[in-house]
Formats: structure tokens, C-alpha cells, sequence
């Protein structure tokens, strides 16, 4: 449920943010907390910047999340629902009767003391996870496996969900989120239900400072910029682009140019691109 903040002050004048008064509101699960992990500032594994105005940002602790599921065949007690800062969507502490403590994430339905089980023989309930093989037509699924036994790696958003449309062969055809027709193989893992907190989108920060804790730094045109910097930057007063197409600070084609390496084969398996008007 999302709160309309009382306008004491301008930064919260226009606030909406998410009801969270049924979470837990005690010290996530110790086990499964991350004790070395280094913000990386937009970076990838090279240390260069692959996601801009990225930086700062309180600090966090990555929780640790079964995405492969791999308690097969044990049904397993949610005890909690919790907070995650580090994604979109809320969390479930899961407990299973050897002691074993997972986290996975909290589909839309799912509520303490809900029992879930992960393997061929689970019912056909949120949050339960089998192959694709083994889940009817016309379910709705989440936390996907694009390589079978790789764990989710798709559909881990807040509100998402895909669609299961066609089963023919070794090959299933799924509505992605982004309305992607995909195939997948049926030995992939995917989860029932929808991703929880739907209502993440509809949240309004309020003001500057808010988005600074988040980690996201400010944006600035390139026509403001030096042109040494970008190349729309430059010029005698305020200037525009004033070349054959909009760049990025790169050099690269800002819009419409397809980034997608062709030597890639993962193409293959998309029966409809996401961009197509079809």
C-alpha cells in the first residue's frame, strides 16, 4: 500500500512511499549477510563504468538469496517477510526442518508461516519453484532460469511476472515482462506467482536528497558540458547538438542503434523481439 506524506515540508510535499508496517522490523538473518562486499560505483569486473551517474549511497549489506533453489523435495516455513535494500522487490526468510536458513524472493500471496517446497512434485502454489516442464499453461511465473541448473538470473523485479504460453519439444515459449517472446529450455527452474511489492513503481521520492542515498548522481546535459567531455558540449552560448545525430559521451549512436553482438547465439531463442510493434 503506498502512503501520501503530510506536506510539513517541501521535501515532503509530494512523497509517496511504501507501507512497510508488516515487514520485520528487527536485524536481518546474520548467516546470510555478505561480510565483505565492496560497492562497486557502476562498475563491472574491469573497474570501468558501464552504468552512469552512479555513487555514494548509504551503506548496505547484500543478503545472501537461494536462487538456485536448491533444497529439492524439502518443504521449507516462511518466518518472516523483510526489507531488501539492495533490490526492488521484499525478501522471505525461509526455514527448513534440518535448521537451514534461505532467503528467496517474496511473491505476491505469500505470508508468514506459508510452507513452500521447491521440486518437480511442489504444488502448483506461490512461491513453490519446478521445472518448466511440470507447470500447466497459462501460469504465471517469476525468478526464471535461462540456463538450466545456473539459477534466476530473469523476472526478479518488483511487480514482474512472465507467462507460459506454448510448450513444444525440448522448448518453452514465455511472455517476458518487456513482452519478449523467449524460449526456454523445460529443465529450467522457475517460480510461481508474481514478485511481490507491485506497488514499488508507484512511489514518488520527494526530493534530491532522497535519490542521493539511493546511490544515483545527478545527470547533466551534454550541450552544458565541455567539449572535451561530450560531444554536444562546446559552442558560443547555448548551442544544440549540431551534428548529424545525438551521441553519446562516447561517440556512439545515442538512439536506435542495436548494440547486440552478432556473434552472440542467444538470438536464436527470441521468437519476438521486444521492440517489435506486432
Amino acid at each position: 500500500m503506498l502512503i501520501a506524506r503530510k506536506p510539513t515540508s517541501a521535501g515532503r510535499r509530494n512523497q509517496v512511499v511504501i507501507d512497510r508496517s508488516l515487514l520485520h522490523k528487527g536485524a536481518p538473518e546474520k548467516s546470510l549477510l555478505v561480510s565483505g562486499h565492496i560497492k562497486r560505483q557502476g562498475r563491472g569486473f574491469r573497474g570501468h563504468i558501464t552504468v552512469r551517474h552512479r555513487g555514494g549511497g548509504v551503506k548496505k549489506r547484500l543478503r545472501v538469496i537461494d536462487w538456485k533453489r536448491s533444497k529439492r523435495d524439502i518443504a521449507g516455513v516462511v518466518q518472516r517477510i523483510e526489507y531488501d535494500p539492495m533490490r526492488s522487490a521484499h525478501i522471505a526468510l525461509i526455514q527448513y526442518p534440518d535448521g537451514e536458513k534461505t532467503y528467496q524472493l517474496c511473491p505476491e500471496g505469500l505470508e508468514p508461516n506459508d510452507t513452500i517446497m521447491a521440486g518437480t512434485t511442489a504444488e502448483i502454489r506461490p512461491g513453490n519453484a519446478l521445472p518448466l516442464a511440470n507447470i500447466p499453461i497459462g501460469v504465471i511465473i517469476h525468478n526464471l532460469e535461462v540456463t538450466p541448473g545456473k539459477g534466476a538470473q530473469i523476472v526478479r523485479g518488483a511487480g514482474t511476472g512472465a507467462l507460459i504460453q506454448s510448450k513444444e519439444g525440448k522448448f518453452a515459449t514465455v511472455l517476458l515482462p518487456s513482452k519478449e517472446l523467449r524460449l526456454l529450455k523445460l529443465d529450467c527452474i522457475a517460480t510461481i506467482g508474481q514478485v511481490g511489492n507491485q506497488e514499488w513503481k508507484g512511489r514518488k521520492l520527494g526530493k534530491a536528497g532522497r535519490k542521493r542515498l539511493l546511490g544515483i548522481r545527478p545527470t547533466v546535459r551534454g550541450t552544458a558540458q565541455h567539449p572535451g567531455s561530450h560531444p554536444h558540449g562546446g559552442g558560443e552560448g547555448r548551442s544544440g547538438v549540431g551534428m548529424k545525430y545525438p551521441k553519446t559521451p562516447w561517440g556512439k549512436h545515442a538512439f536506435g542503434t542495436k548494440t547486440r553482438s552478432k556473434r552472440k547465439t542467444s538470438k536464436k531463442f527470441i521468437v519476438r523481439d521486444r521492440r517489435s510493434k506486432k
